[in-house]
């Protein structure tokens, strides 16, 4: 994220403990084992499905909508699906003109439900309806119309398509003006940040959190933000992007409806669940530099592998990560440690990893310098890099990994006898989810469901943590936030064989239309 990366080296004496840094002491196993069961078994029900549910919603009532919140809502997903940059694939990224065309339909969706439409000087497509009191604190509603290549239908476009259709509902029974309170739908015009490597700009934009030097960020052909804005007739100016700030005393809160990412709620059988937080994020850069040499001369004892030692270091870090308390303690010095949120959130990966020089045959060198000296000591050695992403709800609890890492990771390239680096690329604190509204988005839930079913839902609805970012992330620095998942096949995202039942989008409909009638 643009507004909160920052680059720290962390070198072999300069690791500092974060508060004596949390020298281990997680509590008893058996809280980690029943708080797991708490979550993703005890209370909830495998078998519990929607499918089929439509078979019978003629015989159910009027107050279902499934033509609006089942069969349009899916159309406009597919309508959507097929708006794409890509031949053959979806890519919709920021200002590209798919991404234009899409705003334009979504726009033109808005103004279907009765709300008043406009584009801001960042593309961002606005809906609102004022209520009662247009002078009320606002209720911001959306997701974003962005795409990742090669994308599913559904990240993003649900979280703007089932508000709209709940609104939608309330328009064709003349009640959308009964609202107490303004409710806004924002599509964000970049949340992936593919175009240009900043995410949230559409949504870090509204919240005011996004730096006028973002303006000035190129993508690989060189084309700025603004240039990419202005090329759609949108001028933008560092005035005016500081003006796309609301003031937080307008604004009530923001809810975003989302698909999970992943696979806990069909694996728990339940079509949705509210969110209970989203995991802060730290990415790093690690550096390992040896000698470089023949493959089939160089003694097994005499190398100073850095191949080997990124090898120790990534299975270490995952032991890390899988079972945090062996290898993290608690000193007394720091309170605000959860081992039991650590532990059932932390996950990390290796993403990339690269070598030189990348021989078959060679022990990996280095050897990019324009003076002649510095190349030829260079090229006695090898380098391997490797990226980590990390991720928890816990912000402490990251540190302390990350700490630890550290210190591990040192201890390896000394007995290995290679130099190590770090650094660090980007953080992102975790984002808690209000209580309030995730209340009101429980209650919506069951009150959803129960219509579709026709009878009370006994199941607990799952309260799920989010390890994927998204631009309730951004808003939290404006307001209060509030999410919900909606079950995707297989967990399966960002690809094209990502999909949520028919059913499902009915289910959310339901929920987020209960949700709004709070409002009334």
């Amino acid at each position: 994220m643009a507004t909160v990366t920052h680059v720290t080296k962390i070198t072999h004496h300069s690791a500092i403990n974060p508060c004596s840094i949390f020298t281990s002491c997680f509590r008893n196993s058996l809280v980690l084992v029943c708080y797991l069961m708490l979550l993703l078994s005890s209370t909830i029900s495998p078998s519990f499905g929607l499918s089929g549910v439509g078979e019978e919603d003629e015989n159910r009532g009027s107050d279902l909508y499934p033509e609006i919140l089942r069969d349009e809502a899916v159309a406009r997903l597919h309508q959507l699906g097929g708006v794409s940059d890509g031949d053959g694939y979806l890519e919709r990224t920021f200002m590209s003109p798919a991404a234009v065309r899409a705003g334009n339909l979504i726009r033109e969706w808005m103004e279907d439900a009765g709300l008043r439409t406009w584009v801001d000087s960042l593309g961002n497509v606005h809906g609102r309806v004022e209520g009662r009191n247009a002078s009320a604190e606002a209720l911001l509603m959306g997701s974003h119309l962005d795409t990742v290549v090669d994308a599913g239908k559904f990240d993003g476009s649900l979280g703007i398509i089932s508000v709209l259709a709940a609104l939608k509902v309330l328009n064709i029974n003349g009640k959308l003006g009964e609202l107490s309170r303004p409710v806004e739908v924002i599509a964000f015009s970049d949340e992936e940040g593919v175009r240009f490597q900043s995410t949230f700009l559409g949504s870090a934009a509204v919240a005011g959190i996004l730096p006028v030097s973002a303006l000035k960020i190129t993508d690989k052909s060189d084309v700025t933000i603004q240039d990419a804005l202005k090329k759609n007739s949108i001028e933008i100016t560092e005035e005016n992007l500081l003006q796309l700030k609301y003031d937080p005393k307008s604004v009530w809160g923001y809810v975003e409806i989302h698909i999970e990412q992943g696979p806990v709620l069909e694996w728990v059988g339940f079509p949705l669940a509210v969110v209970k937080g989203i995991a802060g994020q730290t990415r790093l850069k690690v550096t390992m530099r040896g000698s470089q040499g023949h493959a089939g001369t160089v003694p097994m004892s005499m190398r100073h592998d850095p191949m080997v030692a990124a090898a120790e270091a990534i299975v270490l870090l995952e032991s890390l990560c899988k079972h945090p308390q062996d290898f993290l303690s608690f000193d007394g010095h720091c309170k605000s440690f959860s081992m039991e949120s650590l532990s059932t959130s932390l996950v990390c990966t290796v993403g990339e990893i690269s070598t030189w020089p990348s021989a078959s045959n060679v022990i990996p060198g280095q050897a990019r310098s324009s003076s002649l000296d510095t190349a030829k000591f260079a090229s006695l050695l090898k380098w391997v890099t490797f990226t980590v992403d990390l991720r928890t709800i816990d912000d402490m609890g990251r540190e302390a990994v990350v700490y630890e890492f550290s210190n591990r990771m040192y201890q390896i390239c000394d007995k290995r006898s290679v130099s190590c680096t770090i650094d660090r690329k980007h953080d992102a604190d975790a984002v808690i989810c209000d209580s309030e509204l995730s209340s009101k988005l429980k209650s919506a839930t069951y009150i959803g469901l129960k219509r579709m079913t026709g009878a009370a839902i006994q199941d607990e609805v799952p309260v799920l943590m989010s390890g994927a970012g998204h631009d309730a992330m951004a808003l939290s620095h404006l307001t209060k936030v509030g999410m919900l998942f909606v079950r995707c096949r297989g967990g399966i995202s960002h690809s094209p064989e990502e999909h949520v039942l028919d059913d499902d989008v009915w289910a959310s409909g339901l929920a987020i239309l209960a949700f709004i009638e709070t409002q009334m």
